[in-house]
């Protein structure tokens, strides 16, 4: 009888089962991949995920970042740099594999190469109502009296808890390796293109001698969003590096009304539906979600009855929209505007000063997009003000050559260079 069994060893698993080993409680944490495994992810360690790491977790960094490039579906390029890091580049398998290292080191266990078929909590499989049954493929039955599903976005205990999605997306990405002279260009810097579709948008991540290149749009584009990322490969001019590695990946945001447990069972990152809906970004989610769910996870199995297990999910539940729910909720907001004026977007990160410094802010950790919104009444009119708007229903061109002025790097096509 394990006191939390964790299922799903990414980001969002491993920080629940550290949290929940380190109360000295029993833990089994178990992956149904060998470790280490590749993931579709960009890797960018913002200050959010950072601050949500284990004392003394060292970052498996393959770069660190001080300038981003933007444009505007190839056009109206700029590239912006701060004083001081934006954030960090990790490959997941690295990143992945000392999270969990970290775990086993707070007294968890480790299980690879396991599937999880599904959980009960009622009938002959489970001997009272303290106990969830999680049963495995392979016919065997592992008893616990609480259970964490971090199990991805296509997640079985997601399923079983319920979870309701509202956005699905579809994130493509090649690992392209490069010469020298090519990686040593793109050193400390990172490119985000706004796309070509509603709210898609693409990426460059430099990590040594490999460069991360990926697109991400709404499911049911899946043609065009191929031709963006073919598109865009071309036009960095990267189309004669043959990829590593080609992959996809869907990524899905919950509904508000979507649940976050079900009796002595909580889902946390991927699994219940936890990231940035206009980002996209899911690491900083996973790893918060995670901790809050292992902490919880142990109240849960020290519940005596229904009633007062019920309470601590609940509990979970509060303190997971309390944060991140505030912060999907204006990333909602955000995606919303996105998607009908990227050429808006585009003027004001480029050419506005305070937005390029709350970009920067946000990426350090220093504040959020939500506490922005929150305390500063200019920004949250701004805000209400630009969901208001009409779209252009056009690239946003306009406003982008309006905000850098004319005969500037940006309207021009060119790369210019601002510091914050």
């Amino acid at each position: 009888m394990w006191d939390v069994v964790v299922v799903g060893a990414g980001p969002a698993g491993a920080s629940a089962a550290y949290a929940a080993a380190v109360t000295g409680r029993s833990v089994l944490l178990v992956e149904k991949a060998e470790l280490p495994r590749y993931k579709t992810c960009g890797g960018g360690i913002i200050g959010p995920s950072r601050d949500a790491l284990p004392p003394g977790f060292e970052l498996p960094l393959r770069d660190r970042i001080g300038a981003v490039t933007f444009s505007l579906d190839g056009k109206f390029t700029r590239t912006r740099r701060a004083r001081h890091t934006l954030f960090g580049l990790v490959n997941r398998a690295d990143f992945d594999q000392r999270l969990v290292e970290h775990a086993q080191k707070a007294g968890a266990e480790l299980r690879t190469g396991t599937s999880v078929s599904r959980v009960e909590q009622h009938g002959a499989a489970v001997p009272d109502r303290r106990t969830v049954a999680v049963i495995l493929q392979d016919g065997e039955t592992i008893l616990a009296r609480a259970v964490v599903g971090a199990d991805g976005s296509a997640s079985r205990i997601g399923a079983h808890v319920g979870v309701k999605l509202d956005q699905v997306d579809l994130g493509l990405e090649a690992e392209i390796p490069v010469p020298e002279t090519v990686a040593e260009d793109w050193k400390g810097r990172v490119h985000l293109d706004w796309g070509p579709m509603p709210g898609s948008y693409g990426w460059v991540f430099p990590k040594g001698d490999t460069l991360t290149v990926g697109v991400i749009s709404a499911r049911g584009e899946g043609a065009a969003t191929k031709r963006y990322l073919e598109d865009f490969i071309a036009r960095l001019g990267l189309a004669g590096f043959e990829p590593s590695i080609s992959s996809g990946h869907l990524t899905r945001c919950r509904a508000d009304d979507s649940p976050l447990s079900r009796g002595r069972v909580l889902v946390c990152g991927d699994a219940a539906g936890l990231l940035e809906p206009w980002t996209r970004e899911g690491i900083s989610f996973a790893l918060r979600s995670g901790r809050l769910a292992g902490e919880w996870a142990v109240r849960v199995c020290e519940a005596h009855d229904a009633v007062d297990a019920r309470r601590q999910a609940l509990n979970y539940a509060f303190a997971v929209k309390a944060g991140l729910g505030v912060e999907m909720s204006v990333g909602r907001r955000m995606l919303n505007v996105f998607e009908r004026r990227p050429g808006m977007m585009h003027a004001a990160v480029t050419g506005f000063r305070p937005a390029w410094r709350a970009f920067a802010r946000i990426t350090q950790g220093v504040t959020t997009l939500a506490e922005i919104v929150r305390t500063h009444p200019l920004a949250g009119r701004m805000l209400s003000r630009m969901e208001g708007t009409g779209g252009t229903g056009g690239d946003g061109a306009p406003e982008a050559e309006t905000a850098a002025g004319s005969g500037s790097a940006a309207g021009s096509g060119s790369t210019g260079s601002t510091e914050s």
